[in-house]
């Protein structure tokens, strides 16, 4: 069993404070940057990508700070609205943040006349990177923690409390990361999901099914605990993404068989 105690700042100089989450979030856009212009960007869209990186970044702050105010915590900032503007004391939904990043892919296709799943499923093959780096952060900041366990590898967060529970960041991390990278990579490499769009739905799918599962392991948001069918709020979303993968999958699969 493991005592998780690490500070959540990383670099301290003066006042000014650098966290773990904020590197995560860092490492994962420049990291995930890179390895699109270096093997999967087609060459129709390489002169325009570092610019749709620019909508990507802004999609991905705005969707995941008003995602997680709609679908978390709507009273509480309803209540408290100059504090919507505090990102930095947390508060970002993922789902939220996948609809942030599909506006602003959807707005930077239409301004440059180009298919927006071009764009997806690129940023599809890399988002497991980011998220393997933020569920690592969620580790170390103590957050997003698991049930209680006696699980060899149980973890006890010691700014949570005194018991020990499942890591279920890190599993997060291992099934989102680096098992759904390592998926996009397999279907990147066939032919039959070469059309725009398949590999978007699929990452939909994969990431929708990983976090059902270990939504179970996990405890829930306090303000909201259990909902519909004893389903946590990001069980239900995770659902709601999933078929919208599968529609995407098989309208994309209709358009193939026809042409």
């Amino acid at each position: 069993m493991f005592i998780n105690n690490f500070d959540p700042v990383a670099i301290q100089v003066l006042s000014l404070e650098i966290r773990w989450y904020s590197l995560a979030y860092i490492v994962g856009i420049l990291l995930g940057w890179y390895l699109a212009k270096k093997i999967f960007v087609d060459n129709s869209i390489k002169d325009k990508f570092d610019d749709y990186i620019t909508y990507v970044i802004i999609g991905l702050i705005l969707g995941g700070r008003f995602g997680y105010i709609l679908f978390y915590n709507f009273d509480y900032y309803l209540n408290n609205f100059f504090d919507i503007f505090k990102i930095w004391q947390g508060g970002m939904s993922f789902h939220g943040g996948v609809i942030g990043i599909i506006i602003s892919s959807v707005l930077f296709s239409k301004k440059n006349n180009d298919n927006a799943f071009k764009y997806l499923d690129i940023i599809s093959i890399v988002s497991p990177i980011g998220i393997f780096f933020g569920r690592v952060a969620n580790f170390i900041n103590s957050e997003l923690y698991g049930k209680e366990t006696s699980v060899p590898w149980a973890v006890q967060f010691i700014q949570v409390d005194s018991l020990y529970r499942h890591p279920s960041q890190l599993y997060e991390a291992i099934l989102e990361g680096v098992c759904l990278f390592l998926i996009m990579i397999f279907f990147w490499n066939k032919n039959e999901f070469k059309t725009p769009g398949k590999l978007s739905a699929l990452f939909l799918m994969f990431y929708s099914f990983f976090r059902f599962i270990i939504e179970y392991f996990r405890i829930p948001d306090d303000q909201l605990g259990y909902l519909i069918l004893n389903l946590t709020m990001g069980q239900l979303i995770s659902f709601i993404f999933f078929i919208i993968g599968l529609s995407i999958y098989y309208l994309k699969y209709d358009i193939e068989k026809k042409s």
